[in-house]
């Protein structure tokens, strides 16, 4: 069945991977056996989600197998996007319903959501080269973004994947929940764990510690 370019769902289109994107051969197989077994999935390049007008950036891993990789949006359709769009609701940063489906009528407000990787990895882990394949694409959605004052990452690879974009020392940046980093304009990262279902389950992350996060970004926001 057609599918529609990255591009042409995206409000960052010139930061968008082209759905066949060739770059990473690893992460090409695995998009070819998705391909093959779940041929009405979307299983390309998931573009990015949200406000091009966003003054909060967050930062995902890539996309999950039967979630974004599925629907073709970010954290949509997986237990991740629960709490996530849950919590920017929550602060005032999505309207709308969250129905777990591309055609609901959830829209973002002052915010976006963008991986590090766009493509869905094997066992949801990147490797290192895939990560940096995929950095332009982050580089150009973070430069689209004309009023971008703060980022949230969720998960370390988010984290790394941003500082190295910022030519931030990897040393002097760790990764912690809840840790706030100085980036270049004065713009600021926050970190969160994941709201994977693991980190969920086994309580590293549950949603006090999620909106703690956000509610910072907000009070930033608000100086």
């Amino acid at each position: 069945m057609p599918f529609a370019s990255p591009a042409d769902l995206s409000p960052l289109p010139r930061a968008e991977a082209p759905r066949d994107c060739p770059l990473c051969p690893r992460l090409v197989a695995f998009r070819q056996e998705c391909r093959a077994e779940h041929p009405d999935w979307w299983n390309a390049p998931v573009p990015a989600f949200g406000d091009p007008a966003a003054w909060l950036a967050i930062v995902g891993l890539a996309p999950g197998k039967h979630g974004a990789n599925r629907t073709g949006r970010p954290f949509t359709g997986d237990f991740a996007g629960e709490l996530l769009y849950e919590t920017l609701s929550k602060f005032g940063l999505a309207e709308g319903t969250y129905r777990a489906d591309p055609s609901d009528d959830l829209r973002l407000k002052g915010a976006i959501i963008v991986n590090a990787v766009k493509c869905l990895p094997p066992q949801n882990k990147t490797l290192p080269i895939e990560e940096t394949n995929c950095r332009p694409y982050l580089t150009e959605a973070l430069a689209s973004l004309p009023s971008l004052t703060t980022l949230i990452a969720l998960g370390k690879v988010a984290h790394d994947s941003l500082c190295r974009t910022f030519e931030l020392s990897l040393a002097r940046a760790r990764f912690a929940h809840a840790a706030e980093h100085g980036l270049p304009g004065g713009r600021r990262l926050l970190d969160s764990y994941h709201c994977s279902r693991y980190n969920q389950n086994t309580r590293r992350l549950d949603a006090a510690m999620f909106e703690t996060v956000f509610a910072r970004a907000i009070a930033l926001r608000d100086g």
